[in-house]
């Protein structure tokens, strides 16, 4: 049982990683037509969603690379839901 829940835990954190970066970078998009300086949105959303995601990798890591491995699979797998949630045929 501790067993299942050391891999429950890292993939739902990797859920919510993956709805922080991917969300923000939703956000981000939207907002860049009415940007005054959209390079700087741009790289400053880069630099603060990279930034928090890979902390949270590594406290999430905490030195075992397979919770790693699960984490980056709930990370990815939330990238495969919102696709499919905000694709191409959905915006406007």
């Amino acid at each position: 049982m501790a067993t299942i829940l050391l891999f429950i835990l890292p993939f739902a954190a990797g859920l919510g990683l993956g709805i922080f970066y991917f969300g923000g970078l939703w956000l981000t998009v939207r907002r860049l037509p009415a940007a005054q300086h959209p390079v700087l949105l741009s790289f400053c959303s880069l630099f603060c969603r990279m930034v928090a995601v890979l902390t949270g990798f590594y406290f999430v890591m905490d030195g075992h690379w397979l919770r790693l491995i699960v984490c980056m699979s709930g990370f990815l797998g939330m990238r495969s839901i919102l696709v499919r949630l905000w694709g191409p045929d959905k915006c406007i």
